[in-house]
C-alpha cells in the first residue's frame, strides 16, 4: 500500500495517464460542406466539425486551446484555420504557440503557456520537423508531465497525430512499402507508446507501408486513420472512434513468419498471419499494450 505522503501524481498511485490523446486522420471536417458527388455526402457518419467538437467539449473550461503549428510550413496560416472553427464553435479560446526553434522550445514563457492550457493542437505538416524542434526539451517534458498527471487533452491532425507514437514513421512515399528499406522511422513525442501512427491511411494507400513497420517492430500495434477520423484515447489505452471514415488496426504479435530480417535491401518482403480490424465511429478498442506513465 502507498503510504499517505505519496503523492497522488506518484506512477504507484496512479498506474494509467490523466491526460487524453486526441489522434486525427488528416483532414478533419472544419465546418465546410462537402459537394453532392463527394464521398462525404453519401455518408451517413458524416457530421460537420465533429471531431473538432468534441476537442472542444473535452476541454470544456479548463482553460485555452494551445496552438502549435510548429510541424507546418506556414504556422501563421495553419493556426488561423483552427482560431475561424473555434470562434464559430464559440469555444474554447485559442492561444498560438509559434515554437520555430529548440531556443523556443526551452522558453520559460512558452512553458507557463503551455501550463494554463486546457488542450494542446498539433497541426499537420512535417512530423520529423516537429520532433526535431521539440524532442529532448523542456516543452516536450511539460507535454509529457501533464498528460501524465492533469486533465489535459492533447491533440494532433496528420503529422501531429503521427508525432505522438513511438516508433514515428517519417519517410516514404504512399506507394512504397514493398521492398525492404523504404520506409523509416524515429521516435515521436513518446505519448503514446509501441503504436505506429499513420494518417491518411485509407486515402493513400499506406497499408502496406504499415506492415514493413510491423514486420521490424511486431511487439508494436499499427493505427491507421482515414481522413477526418480520430481516436480518443483515454488511460492511455482505451480508444474510442469518432468520424467519418475507418480507423484501422493492424495486430503482427501472433505474426507466424516473415523474412524481413533475411532478405536484402530493395527486396520485397513476406509476413504472415497479421490480424486485422477495421472499426467505424463509435466502436471501441483496448491497445494491447501497456501505457506509461512518466513522472
Amino acid at each position: 500500500m502507498p503510504s499517505k505522503k505519496q503523492s497522488a501524481h506518484s506512477p504507484r498511485s496512479c498506474p494509467y495517464p490523466t491526460g487524453k490523446l486526441l489522434l486525427i486522420g488528416g483532414h478533419e471536417d472544419k465546418g465546410q460542406s462537402p459537394e453532392p458527388s463527394d464521398e462525404s455526402a453519401l455518408n451517413e457518419n458524416f457530421a460537420p466539425e465533429i471531431i473538432l467538437q468534441r476537442l472542444a467539449d473535452e476541454i470544456g473550461k479548463r482553460g485555452p486551446l494551445v496552438v502549435i503549428p510548429t510541424a507546418s510550413g506556414e504556422p501563421r496560416n495553419s493556426a488561423h484555420d483552427y482560431q475561424r472553427v473555434f470562434k464559430k464553435l464559440h469555444r474554447p479560446t485559442i492561444e498560438v504557440l509559434d515554437i520555430r526553434t529548440r531556443a523556443e522550445a526551452n522558453d520559460e514563457d512558452n512553458l507557463k503557456l503551455l501550463d494554463q492550457a486546457g488542450g494542446v493542437l498539433f497541426t499537420g505538416g512535417d512530423q520529423l520537423r516537429l520532433t526535431a524542434l521539440l524532442g529532448g526539451t523542456a516543452l516536450q517534458q511539460h507535454l509529457r508531465a501533464r498528460y501524465a498527471h492533469d486533465a489535459l487533452i492533447i491533440a494532433g491532425t496528420s503529422a501531429g497525430a503521427t508525432a505522438m507514437s513511438t516508433p514515428m514513421i517519417y519517410q516514404g512515399r504512399d506507394d512504397a512499402g514493398f521492398l525492404k528499406g523504404e520506409i523509416h522511422i524515429t521516435t515521436g513525442l513518446e505519448l503514446l507508446h509501441d503504436v505506429a501512427v499513420d494518417t491518411h491511411f485509407i486515402a493513400r494507400g499506406r497499408m502496406v507501408r504499415m506492415a514493413q513497420i510491423l514486420a521490424t517492430n511486431p511487439a508494436c500495434i499499427g493505427l491507421g486513420l482515414e481522413e477526418d477520423t480520430a481516436v480518443l484515447v483515454t488511460e492511455g489505452r482505451e480508444l474510442e472512434v469518432l468520424g467519418s471514415g475507418l480507423a484501422v488496426i493492424l495486430d503482427a504479435r501472433a505474426c507466424s513468419s516473415t523474412n524481413i530480417h533475411e532478405i536484402a535491401p530493395n527486396t520485397p518482403f513476406t509476413m504472415r498471419g497479421i490480424q486485422l480490424h477495421l472499426l467505424a465511429s463509435g466502436e471501441r478498442y483496448t491497445l494491447p499494450t501497456a501505457p506509461r506513465l512518466y513522472a
